[in-house]
């Protein structure tokens, strides 16, 4: 499935990231980036990401593909490495260290339930319920057919944006939140090119609104500039 796409290995560390027993030392208390610090966008981290990797090939639609079969792929892929990104930090994000879902600008992530309201959660709560909300959706048939000759139901690209703007807002928290984990672990090629997959996507298919990349634009600019 064209969707379902990988990302080789990196090969590149840098020599100044942080080793992973700096990582409790470092820890500002309430989320990383308290102090407005944004240490993703050194050019020393930014510059950095999967070698080899063609973003445009990645995301363009393919001739003679239904695009919303590429969407539908493309949603399980992303979906996949996002959860797989986001449990390598889990011991990170708590309850006490990230007592809000929040990302760059004071922005707080605010989840809505089925009736309505709005819940201001932990971090952890908040991608548990959007990870929750997306599996559900993935795994409706009436939602995402996978049987032959089946057909997407009206307002699946509504429904697509809405699970694309939980996986930004995942990857925009662990920016904010967990980027010196990031560091340390030495993830960080895997989390810019992933971002800038998923922006790059996004834009192609008109997924987002300005607004609700704005948080984060200054990186998508400088990842921009990468390529």
């Amino acid at each position: 499935m064209g969707g379902c796409h990988s990302y080789p290995s990196a090969t590149k560390v840098d020599s100044q990231a942080l080793q992973p027993s700096d990582i409790s030392s470092e820890k500002m208390g309430i989320n990383n980036n308290n102090l407005e610090e944004r240490p993703y966008l050194q050019q020393q981290f930014v510059c950095q990401q999967i070698p080899h990797t063609d973003m445009f090939a990645l995301t363009a639609l393919p001739p003679g593909i239904d695009k919303a079969e590429w969407l539908a792929s493309n949603t399980v892929a992303f979906f996949k490495h996002i959860n797989l990104f986001s449990s390598a930090l889990s011991e990170f994000c708590t309850p006490s260290s990230c007592p809000t879902a929040c990302g760059p600008d004071n922005t707080v992530y605010v989840w809505t339930d089925d009736h309505g309201r709005k819940l201001k959660c932990s971090a952890p709560l908040y991608f548990d319920y959007a990870m929750s909300y997306v599996q559900e959706l993935l795994t409706d048939e009436d939602v995402f057919p996978t049987k032959a000759g089946s057909v997407f139901p009206a307002g699946f690209v509504f429904l697509v944006q809405k699970v694309f703007l939980l996986f930004f807002r995942s990857l925009a928290h662990i920016y904010w939140s967990h980027y010196r984990e990031t560091l340390a672990l030495g993830l960080h090629p895997h989390l810019n090119t992933l971002f800038a997959h998923l922006t790059l996507f996004c834009r192609q298919h008109a997924l987002l609104e300005p607004e609700d990349t704005e948080p984060m634009q200054d990186l998508i600019r400088a990842l921009g500039r990468q390529s």
